[in-house]
């Protein structure tokens, strides 16, 4: 029998050598891991995020993105997706993913 203290350090070692986990929009595309855990990412209700001439607006957590921010992203479908920390509509923008011609 493994002693407990390799067994807890093997287990370690498995998670942080472990990538981080994705998921899916669904229309199937996949949102990028550096974006989001497994809840972080969803698409956007009407009024979520607002065009404006400084950026996307997001009333919820009072940012506005600038249109050349590293954090917007080309969606994989013709529909917009932001990527909030857990996913909480108030929390900051980690992502914000935008249909081309946007």
């Amino acid at each position: 029998m493994m002693p407990l203290r390799v067994s807890l350090g093997a287990l370690l070692v498995a998670l942080i050598c472990t990538p981080a986990v994705a998921h899916d929009a669904p229309s199937g595309w996949s949102y990028s891991a550096s974006c989001c855990d497994t809840q972080d990412c969803h698409p956007v209700a009407p009024g979520e995020v607002v065009e404006t001439p400084r950026g996307y607006r997001v009333p919820a957590s009072g940012e506005t993105i600038p249109y050349t921010d590293r954090r917007i992203k080309p969606s994989g479908d013709s529909g917009m997706h932001r990527c909030s920390f857990y996913g909480f509509p108030d929390a900051g923008t980690i992502c914000l993913y935008v249909p081309a011609g946007s």
